[in-house]
């Protein structure tokens, strides 16, 4: 023996051998997860069976898929929690990414357990319903190019872009766009018209022809979108405030856009405020004018004209102004000295606004009265003393939805920002005592979105407007996007539909976008397979609402987990690189958002006029993912910083 003792063998033990020195402690536990393993493979099939009629009902592309579907439902009636902690101790897989392929992933654990139970080499279990884990993913990727088109060469998550009224006339912004990576134009029913819709498709089809690659056309139908009424122009005070420095001082005057009563015109450029008046007095004003008025408080006021054309006129004002709409507006027009019109001359007219600027005030502790009838909505009404004489009421555009609210449900306004809890209902009116709102109080216009997260609607998904549009849809897109639908009978609405036309190879997309959609999907999706070409939507901004803030991560996940399991493709929206599209610098939440749109199979971006940007940072933020994430599944390249770690 040397004097540095005995050698150590350069042998290694194998796993399994490490695995068995601890005989028979790992005995007992490998046959008790061969037990609990072998019961919750026992009561999938059992599930399976009992789902038979369902799964025989889909399409015959997706009867395998429907399967494992019900196999991931009943996986996850099972809390396997413990269980995996176990599995994953002993290096073997947890289950945690056997969405697509449940059965055969159990069946996997199984064999290896039972390997390391017996000395006697056993085959593999097959179940004659189960569909391996690469078999899964080439399904999924075949039924995503047919809904969403080829993928790229760098980076297979798809990108849709929502299209603007801009897409229509301006050619070179759709170029630009499909140039830069958009996979699948969107363009959503709820907005524009038929003849916008065709430019629109005009322009796509040129560009794919010009670009050489295809595009798909996703057409969201509107849906029973409920929105408020519009606002009583009569009840309405406008304010004009120039902007001012930390001392009070006016730095810039607000700009008024003046424009003919007759035939309004947006404004060229923001404005801070907008007066409609007779085309005829416009005409006469001139650069340098002034126009002199009394505001609703009895103050002097004086517009003083920058530029005057056929289409309207700039006007600035350098004092905060209140005026009442619909009110008689006196104005003197005081000529400048580049007017050859001599002399003062003033005329009185109704004082009109843009629709968008009219608005009820609210705030915590207020009462709305949500009317059935189609009245203008108005502010609540107070005395001399400040107590309320007559609540605020404001009408909404799907008055028959009153039958199916209730006491101590709760209501949400344009996007969550305004919340109440229904106090009474009835036949003709719903009374909401507000709960969120502003703590400096909030505005609630017209035409914003109500949801109702609680309340159980009857109504379908599909409306009369959408039955109309769907002729146009069936001509000119590849996709349909069921907006608002909530039970599998909408689902079954929509597929006779467009068996009716004659339409069945357009690709349907399901919008999960209320909480009762969500808490049907398993169904909503088995009664999709019946068509052979499906995706799912999660709409993330009507969603958020529905179910609240604090449980959208919980439930995106969910969906995403859900619909891996039936292969279907999934579609991110709502709000992302929101920042980006609009005001052209993304703020470092929505980039890491973005970044987790990758577990999706496509991406959808919103309006806004940095879109072609927005669409560019996508790309090139997916593209990077790519390389480290699928799906749920890390993927482990080779990093960098890791070469360049100092060695110990």
């Amino acid at each position: 023996m040397s004097k540095s003792g005995p050698k150590r063998s350069t042998s290694r033990r194998s796993p399994r051998a490490r695995i068995e020195s601890k005989a028979p402690s790992n005995t007992r536990i490998f046959k008790q997860l061969i037990r609990e393993l072998g019961a919750i493979r026992e009561e999938i099939l059992r599930v399976e069976r009992r789902f038979d009629e369902q799964i025989c009902a889909v399409h015959p592309a997706f009867r395998i898929s429907a399967q494992n579907l019900v196999h991931y439902i009943a996986l996850r009636r099972n809390d396997i929690r413990n269980l995996q902690e176990q599995l994953a101790s002993l290096g073997v897989s947890s289950l945690g990414r056997t969405e697509s392929h449940v059965l055969a992933g159990m069946d996997a654990v199984l064999w290896i357990l039972h390997q390391l139970t017996s000395t006697t080499k056993k085959e593999p279990i097959v179940s004659a319903s189960a569909i391996g884990m690469a078999a899964a993913k080439r399904l999924l990727d075949t039924r995503t190019q047919a809904m969403l088109g080829p993928r790229r060469k760098n980076r297979s998550v798809r990108i849709m872009v929502t299209m603007p009224g801009q897409a229509a006339n301006d050619y070179d912004f759709v170029h630009d766009l499909l140039m830069n990576g958009m996979d699948c134009m969107r363009i959503n029913c709820a907005h524009d018209d038929a003849k916008v819709w065709a430019d629109m498709v005009a322009n796509l089809k040129r560009a794919e022809k010009e670009v050489g690659r295809p595009c798909r056309l996703l057409m969201d139908l509107a849906g029973p979108k409920l929105r408020t009424g519009p606002i009583d122009p009569a009840s309405q005070i406008v304010k004009w405030r120039p902007r001012r420095d930390r001392m009070g001082r006016v730095v810039a005057a607000a700009r008024i856009w003046m424009t003919a009563i007759e035939k309004p015109s947006s404004p060229p450029s923001a404005a801070d405020g907008l007066l409609q008046v007779p085309g005829k007095w416009i005409r006469s004003i001139r650069k340098g004018d002034r126009l002199g008025f009394v505001d609703a408080r009895g103050k002097r006021r004086f517009l003083e004209v920058q530029s005057a054309d056929s289409a309207g006129a700039w006007t600035l004002v350098s004092q905060t102004t209140y005026l009442a709409v619909g009110r008689d507006l006196s104005v003197e027009h005081i000529p400048g000295s580049a007017n050859k019109k001599s002399g003062e001359s003033s005329t009185a007219f109704p004082f009109a606004a843009s629709d968008d600027r009219y608005y009820i005030p609210l705030k915590s502790g207020d009462t709305l009265v949500l009317a059935r009838a189609p009245i203008p909505g108005r502010p609540a009404s107070h005395d001399a003393q400040g107590s309320v004489l007559r609540p605020a009421v404001i009408s909404c555009t799907l008055p028959n939805i009153f039958s199916d609210l209730r006491p101590n449900e709760r209501i949400w306004f344009d996007d969550g920002k305004i919340g109440g809890v229904i106090e009474t209902a009835d036949s003709s009116e719903i009374r909401i005592r507000i709960t969120v709102a502003d703590p400096d109080g909030a505005k609630l216009r017209g035409g914003k979105g109500i949801n109702l997260p609680d309340s159980r609607i009857t109504s379908p998904a599909l409306t009369e407007a959408d039955i109309a549009d769907l002729s146009f849809v069936a001509r000119h897109a590849d996709l349909v996007g069921l907006s608002f639908l909530r039970t599998h009978a909408d689902v079954h609405d929509l597929q006779m539909q467009l068996r009716r036309l004659g339409a069945e190879r357009l690709g349907i997309v399901l919008k999960i976008e209320t909480a009762t959609a969500f808490e049907h999907l398993p169904d909503l999706l088995l009664t999709a397979m019946r068509s052979d070409k499906i995706g799912v939507m999660i709409a993330r901004g009507d969603l958020a609402v529905e179910c609240g803030y604090e449980r959208l991560a919980e439930v995106q996940e969910e969906i995403l987990w859900f619909c891996e399991a039936a292969h279907v493709p999934v579609i991110w929206a709502t709000q992302v690189l929101e920042s980006l599209a609009k005001r052209g610098i993304p703020s470092r939440a929505e980039i890491t958002d973005a970044a987790m749109g990758e577990r999706a199979d496509c991406v959808m971006l919103n309006k806004g006029p940095h879109l072609v940007d927005a669409v560019r940072v996508l790309d090139n933020i997916l593209q990077r993912m790519e390389a480290h994430q699928s799906k749920k599944s890390p993927r482990l390249r080779q990093l960098r910083l890791s070469m360049i770690a100092t060695s110990p």
